[in-house]
């Protein structure tokens, strides 16, 4: 296994186990069926992009490795993704404390089940972004060359990657049977929305015919809506 390779299931099983530790840790239970079969869906479909970019396009995975709030350039950004991080904390840590303290407050069973394959079906649209896009970085910057992609699923909306991780956000909840996590998930929503406009800003100015893509290109994140 190369370098990259290490780095990438190395983050990839480092955040696996963040994320169970978030959820778990704030249930005091390991006992939390909808967590358990999230935590697979969620990490199951990582592995799978990941080695399939590692083996199609290694450079997109090297330039997702450096993210979060240190490694943006932009101090808006850097401020965006530390509110980002704190509300996906949040979003998990809620899902643990309501299965914890208010174990009562149960959803419909299926709920649970359909809001995984809501979850798959956002990693899919990130995948088809990724694939259409090998400048897809997780931090906002241009590279020197760039040139704006208008096809696959930028054709359709100028974020598909976003519009991924917005179903990801709204599904996450209900896959873990929580309301209360539905509020940072609108917070994170909320904040996706303020990047994404923050990156558009960014790109008019650093990247040519960007704004003439917008002009072809109508919406941002939904189709037929915004």
């Amino acid at each position: 296994m190369d370098a990259l390779s290490r780095r990438a299931y190395g983050g990839a099983a480092i955040f696996a186990a963040a994320l169970a530790l978030l959820i778990f840790g704030s249930a005091w239970t390991i006992r939390y069926p909808e967590a358990w079969i999230y935590c697979i869906v969620f990490s199951t479909c990582v592995l799978i992009i990941t080695r399939y970019f590692l083996e199609h396009d290694p450079a997109l995975i090297a330039r997702r490795l450096d993210a979060g709030p240190a490694a943006e350039r932009e101090r808006a950004q850097q401020r965006i993704q530390s509110a980002a991080s704190v509300l996906l904390c949040a979003m998990f840590v809620s899902a643990g404390f309501e299965r914890r303290l208010a174990p009562w407050s149960a959803i419909p069973v299926w709920t649970p089940f359909a809001a995984d394959l809501a979850v798959v079906a956002g990693f899919a649209v990130v995948f088809l972004a990724f694939r259409d896009n090998s400048h897809a970085s997780a931090i906002v910057t241009v590279e020197s060359g760039q040139r704006v992609v208008s096809s696959g699923a930028y054709g359709v909306v100028r974020h598909p990657m976003y519009a991924g991780a917005l179903v990801l956000f709204l599904a996450t909840p209900m896959a873990l049977a929580s309301r209360w996590a539905l509020l940072p998930a609108a917070g994170l929503c909320a904040t996706l929305v303020i990047r994404l406009i923050a990156e558009e800003r960014y790109l008019e100015r650093h990247l040519a015919e960007y704004g003439e893509y917008e002009r072809r290109v109508r919406f941002r994140l939904v189709p037929g809506i915004w």
